[in-house]
């Protein structure tokens, strides 16, 4: 690709960033433009599965992530109360899927990631909008508060809320409420010991996972209905709705602050595009195929799309071709996983738990085996790097 084919990518988060780096990295000319003052990340922490941390090896940061960030997968699921339903290994399932499982603050994916584009390609405080997607024989057009710029691929990175999305597609219904909010913290939890674990309850869940620096990653959810908010503060909503679980949550709940613990309604995008593309413009990450949490692969899916539309952006028709089957499927997995964990069905509680329970006593490789579509993705094009095994 030419010097000077020109992109710019609206979003700052990890998916457009990602997106800025392999593209600077193939020779394009790239401008990104953030909408908030600083690409600190409103959020918490991320996880990162193997399909994900490939990509990341095509733009040369993959061994540092891993370095950064803690292993996940010893650990498992529990009930409430405390009882194991399923025990997990990380070594497993590192040797299951040629890499690690791996968690880390997004803050720390996201300075990496801006670190490997040269100084002055990212502009904050800059809202931008698709004013012409453009075509085969004129360009993009975007329009700033400076100005328009023209450009041969504008990324789209603006999220589940995307501007972009509605300019390209007017008819699409845009995102849907599922049903669930979600509380997350990153703290200190001193004399806290424990092993990772989400618990299932009853329309509940919570999670609780280390960081490589010490601090503990911890997010909850519930059904509720959309757009209710604690009648005082969130930290004691939580103490209300899993204060009498088991150990440690009622600790990690003691140590948090109000102002540690953010909540968001959870809302996905139920009826998928028709394409992630068009004329010039390309749609990436949850503005494409925003999913609920529930299998840990929004973001993961976001940067997939990063490095395939990379190695597709002089034919964006490919990248939908590569990208909407996938995405698809795997946000439709994540929408009936969370009827699942989320459900307040007691009955269906007891089934769900008594085949949780066999499949771990089966072994792991029965365990893992449901995720090995997702995790044992690569990349289109070769990265130069032989995969992680156990280490």
């Amino acid at each position: 690709m030419a010097q000077s084919s020109r992109a710019v990518v609206i979003g700052g988060g990890i998916g457009g960033l990602t997106a800025a780096a392999a593209l600077h990295r193939r020779d394009w000319q790239v401008t990104v433009l953030e909408r908030a003052r600083s690409l600190e990340p409103v959020g918490a922490a991320i996880s990162l599965a193997p399909n994900a941390l490939r990509a990341l090896d095509v733009i040369g940061i993959g061994d540092e992530i891993r370095d950064l960030a803690a292993w996940q997968g010893d650990g498992g699921l529990r009930t409430p109360r405390g009882r194991w339903l399923a025990r997990t290994s990380a070594d497993a399932a590192a040797a299951r899927f040629g890499g690690p499982l791996v968690l880390l603050h997004r803050a720390t994916l996201v300075h990496s990631l801006a670190a490997q584009l040269p100084p002055g390609t990212v502009h904050t405080t800059a809202a931008a909008t698709v004013t012409d997607p453009g075509d085969t024989d004129r360009p993009a057009r975007v329009t700033t508060a400076d100005g328009e710029l023209e450009a041969d691929l504008v990324v789209a990175a603006d999220g589940i809320n995307s501007a972009a999305r509605g300019v390209l597609f007017p008819g699409h219904p845009g995102p849907v409420y599922a049903g669930f909010t979600t509380w997350r913290v990153v703290i200190p939890v001193p004399g806290a010991e424990f092993a990772s674990h989400e618990t299932w309850g009853r329309g509940r869940i919570w999670g609780t996972h280390p960081l490589k620096d010490g601090r503990v990653y911890a997010y909850a959810a519930a059904m509720t209905p959309a757009g209710q908010h604690a009648p005082d503060d969130e930290r004691a909503e939580l103490a209300r709705r899993f204060g009498d679980w088991h150990d440690p949550i009622p600790a990690v709940i003691a140590a948090a602050r109000p102002e540690d613990v953010l909540r968001h309604d959870v809302h996905h995008l139920a009826d998928p595009l028709p394409a992630f593309n068009r004329g010039r413009v390309a749609l990436l990450g949850d503005a494409a195929h925003a999913m609920p949490p529930t299998l840990g692969q929004g973001g993961n899916q976001a940067v997939e799309d990063a490095v395939v539309l990379a190695h597709h952006a002089g034919a964006l028709p490919a990248y939908t071709a590569a990208r909407l089957p996938r995405t698809t499927a795997i946000a439709r997995r994540a929408v009936k996983v969370a009827r699942l964990d989320m459900t307040g069905n007691c009955a269906v509680i007891a089934v769900r738990n008594t085949v949780l329970a066999a499949l771990s006593l089966a072994g792991p490789a029965l365990f893992l085996r449901g995720f090995d579509d997702i995790a044992g993705w690569r990349p289109p094009y070769a990265s130069g790097r032989a995969p992680v095994g156990n280490r």
